[in-house]
């Protein structure tokens, strides 16, 4: 069975420089690392060859300017003629799936959980004071933790 990948970058290639963006984009956070991909992505490559790359934010923009040798050196083939950083939109960050949970959670401990029932008393529908203590008891939780820091 033959790769339908390879066929379709036959016909990609067909638009010029402007058919690697994928390619660009998928070796991007490797080439430049996690905390630059996340203020800095690839957006477009226009008909000269340039790649436009969006930032965050026009700091962002100037300093990556500086490292614009360092940045095509680590795309390595696929790094295009130049480089252009201008702020602009940028992809979500990716999220974890939904049975993934964060591992450093802090647990309410039995004070969280009396001081939330306390606060959470007077409201008349069971299934929603549970759930409001609850809620209650982990924001009381993740405040004292964040304190310890």
């Amino acid at each position: 069975m033959d790769r339908l990948g390879d066929d379709v970058r036959a016909q990609l290639a067909r638009f010029g420089p402007q058919a690697a963006i994928g390619q660009i984009a998928e070796a991007w956070p490797d080439a430049v690392g996690e905390r630059i991909a996340r203020n800095a992505w690839p957006a477009r490559i226009a008909r000269d060859g340039t790649l436009h790359v969006h930032t965050s934010s026009s700091t962002w923009a100037f300093e990556l300017e500086h490292l614009t040798s360092t940045i095509r050196e680590r795309l390595g083939g696929l790094a295009p003629a130049k480089l252009r950083f201008a702020p602009g939109p940028l992809p979500e960050p990716q999220t974890p799936s939904l049975g993934e949970a964060p591992r450093d959670v802090p647990r309410p401990t039995a004070a969280d959980r009396d001081t939330a029932a306390e606060l959470t008393a007077e409201i008349g529908d069971e299934k929603l004071r549970n759930l409001v203590a609850r809620a209650a008891a982990a924001s009381l939780s993740r405040a004292r933790s964040s304190r310890t820091f």
